[in-house]
Formats: structure tokens, C-alpha cells, sequence
């Protein structure tokens, strides 16, 4: 297993003409890369940058190794999230796996400034579930999760997933409508017990804005394929804001990617329509990085001028990526924020193992429906002709 002894050299940062590149990186001989770093936001690059962040308020163990124990401790930026998704179980279950309890519980020892949960936190989206069955998920959620979260007193932000509460329609009718209206009471009676710096409440939690530590989010309703007309507007107008835009990072969250990246999940419904505009919305106002989860599988890539962050499950279901055999396995991610450099470290755990993801063994690119995502520190020009002239395979799962 690996210890605090394992340790990361940084290199030289550039950007590239289609991409942010990420910091080069240098491990003892034998060892694995132990951390993803990801490029600048892009307005920073264009010359906003606010600067080292002031004494004053910066971390009082910025730079220190943090971590549990018995595990590799990343070194600490101006901001550390964990970031979760994807924690149910079968249909109906009011308890969770043993990778996600165990998770849970050593979650504050990362010491993170607040939690980001990327949706399906119940296993819900079935018409055999009355109203009393949801009640008991998120009864099970609230004393399991949320609770231990809270009494560390760390802040918690969500994303609704389409387990949790599908937007997904027939004849203006929402399809799970038990599910919609028990996770709406149950999270607008926890809104204010979050510990979120509120921007505008939207109609939480299904989107909303808020500003945590000099970093803007946006959260918005991505538990289908759809994103409504209005959210876009909204989010229009969220992104464009002083707020948003004098924050240090803009973070987007939403359940569905805008890419498919594991196998039966490339499939109309299982990532969001319209991808290509929302990305240029995103990209549009600097947004650094989208997060999304959905398809169980951990994958830091980018497209365009927009970093992606594909969050694995942690709990049931995981999966392997579009054209790869791999093994599945659950994850958990550290994202440590720095200020003064604009870049973002993923830390990943295979939480089967406890040991840490090598980003070299994840595919160098993968290609979907809609269009091709590269892994966080390969730019185009790395590909091989071979690389560039691969085409989408639909997968046979």
C-alpha cells in the first residue's frame, strides 16, 4: 500500500492552443503518477489573473500532506472539496455498500472545505416505489451520509441525479413523480443546514448558485437528457454576473455528462442533448471545469477549452470505459484548488483497493456519440495518426 513517504514533483505549466495542458509530473521510479493536475481557468489565462491568494486568508496547512493515515495524503491547495457520486444501491435500499460507508467515514480527514456530491444519492426512478419507500431512502441517506458529513461541520453541496428525482417527462408529467416530490420536501427542509454561501436559491436543489471560498458553482437539473429552456437562461445570467465572474474558479455540476465515456451508458437518454451548446454556454463565461457522474466511471479529460470531471460511482455499479476491458472499480476523488497557479489536482482512490488511480493507465482518449474527450494531460498533437483517425464503436452492453 502506498504511504506519505510516495511523493509528486511538479513541473513547468503551458497552454495549449486547443487545451489547457497540466503541470508535468515526476514520480520515484516504479511508482505510479499519484495526482492529475488540470489546466488554468481560461480567463485567468487571459489576463485576469487575482493573484496569489492573501496571507491572510489562505489555508493554514496550504502545501501539507492531508490525509487519512493509512493512505497516500495529498499536499493541500487554497481549497480542498471531496468530491462523491453515484452512491446507491439496488431499488429501494436504505443502505450502502461498504465503499461508501467506509468513504463517509474517513471523508474529514482529507479536511475538506466543503463536499461535492454529483447526484444519485437513493437508488429511486422505479414506479414500484410508493411514497413511504422514498421517505425511507432518504431517511437512510439523511442518518448514513449527510448526518456524519454535517456533524464534521462540512459544508455539502448537491446535485439531484436521475435516481434521486428524474426530470424526465411524458405529456408535462414528470415519470417519477413520488420521487420528485419527496426529494423536493426532504432537501428544501435541509437547504439552510448545508453551510452554502448561497448565490441564488434557483428552485433548489434542482438548480441554484452559490460562492464558497472565492469559487463560483453553478448547479443545474441535469437528472435527464434535458436541460430546460429557462435553466439556460438562468444560467446565462448566473455565469455572467460579477459574482461569477470576479470568483477565482467556475465550477459547473450536473448528474448527465455532456460526453459518454463508459460502456452502456453511450446511449441516447444517458448523457445530455444538446451537448455542443451547453458547452459553448459553459465555455462561453470561462468556466473551468463541468463535473458530472451518471456513468460510473472515473475519467479527467477535457474538450475544447472546458475541463471534465466524470466522477466514478462509489457505490453500486461501477464501469469500464467505451473500448477497454478493464476491470471496474468504485472511486473517490480529492480536487485541491490553487489560487496563485489556476490549477486543479484530482487525487482518485479505488476504493476497493484504497489505493490510488494512475491516470497513465486510463484510456489516452475515448470517443463517443458526441464527439471525443482527451485525458486531462494529452493535448490533440500527442495523438498518434492512428489516435486521430479512431472513430466511435457503440458498445455491446
Amino acid at each position: 500500500m502506498l504511504n506519505r513517504r510516495h511523493f509528486l514533483l511538479l513541473g513547468g505549466f503551458s497552454l495549449g492552443a486547443c487545451a489547457a495542458r497540466p503541470l508535468a509530473q515526476a514520480v520515484p521510479t516504479g511508482s505510479p503518477p499519484l495526482e492529475t493536475v488540470v489546466g488554468p481557468d481560461t480567463s485567468i489565462a487571459e489576463g485576469n489573473n487575482p493573484g496569489l491568494a492573501p496571507q491572510s486568508i489562505r489555508h493554514p496547512n496550504f502545501g501539507k500532506a492531508i490525509g487519512p493515515e493509512e493512505l497516500f495524503a495529498p499536499k493541500r491547495g487554497d481549497v480542498r472539496a471531496v468530491v462523491i457520486s453515484d452512491m446507491n444501491s439496488r431499488y429501494g435500499a436504505v443502505d450502502y455498500r461498504q465503499e461508501v460507508m467506509k468513504g463517509v467515514s474517513i471523508l474529514p480527514q482529507w479536511e475538506p472545505d466543503i463536499v461535492l456530491c454529483v447526484g444519485d444519492m437513493v437508488a429511486g426512478q422505479s414506479l414500484s416505489l410508493n411514497t413511504a419507500e422514498v421517505e425511507a431512502m432518504w431517511a437512510g441517506f439523511d442518518n448514513l451520509i449527510l448526518s456524519p458529513i454535517r456533524e464534521a461541520n462540512i459544508p455539502f453541496a448537491l446535485t439531484i441525479g436521475n435516481h434521486d428525482a428524474s426530470s424526465l417527462q411524458d405529456k408535462g408529467s414528470y415519470v417519477y413523480p413520488i420521487d420528485r416530490e419527496v426529494t423536493s420536501r426532504y432537501w428544501q427542509a435541509h437547504q439552510n443546514d448545508l453551510d452554502l454561501q448561497y448565490i441564488d436559491t434557483g428552485d433548489f436543489p434542482y438548480y441554484y448558485s452559490f460562492k464558497q471560498n472565492d469559487i463560483f458553482y453553478l448547479v443545474w437539473d441535469a437528472s435527464s437528457a434535458n436541460v430546460p429552456a429557462n435553466q439556460l437562461a438562468w444560467a446565462e445570467q448566473q455565469l455572467s454576473s460579477a459574482a461569477a465572474q470576479g470568483a477565482k474558479f467556475r465550477i459547473a455540476i450536473g448528474h448527465l455528462p455532456l460526453y459518454a465515456i463508459s460502456q452502456g451508458r453511450d446511449r441516447d437518454g444517458e448523457l445530455l442533448n444538446h451537448s455542443n451548446q451547453l458547452q459553448a454556454l459553459l465555455e462561453r463565461h470561462h468556466v473551468h471545469t463541468y463535473m458530472s457522474g451518471h456513468h460510473h466511471a472515473y475519467y479527467p479529460g477535457h474538450a475544447g477549452n472546458l475541463q471534465l470531471l466524470h466522477t466514478g460511482a462509489l457505490g453500486s455499479g461501477p464501469r469500464t470505459w467505451l473500448n477497454r476491458t478493464d476491470a471496474a472499480m468504485q472511486t473517490m476523488t480529492v480536487l485541491d484548488f490553487f489560487f496563485d497557479t489556476a490549477d486543479t489536482v484530482y487525487t482518485t482512490y479505488n476504493m476497493n483497493t484504497m489505493e490510488l488511480v494512475d491516470t497513465q493507465t486510463l484510456p489516452r482518449q475515448i470517443i463517443g456519440p458526441t464527439g471525443r474527450v482527451l485525458r486531462n494531460d494529452i493535448a490533440l498533437a500527442d495523438l498518434t495518426p492512428a489516435e486521430q483517425s479512431q472513430t466511435y464503436v457503440r458498445s455491446d452492453n
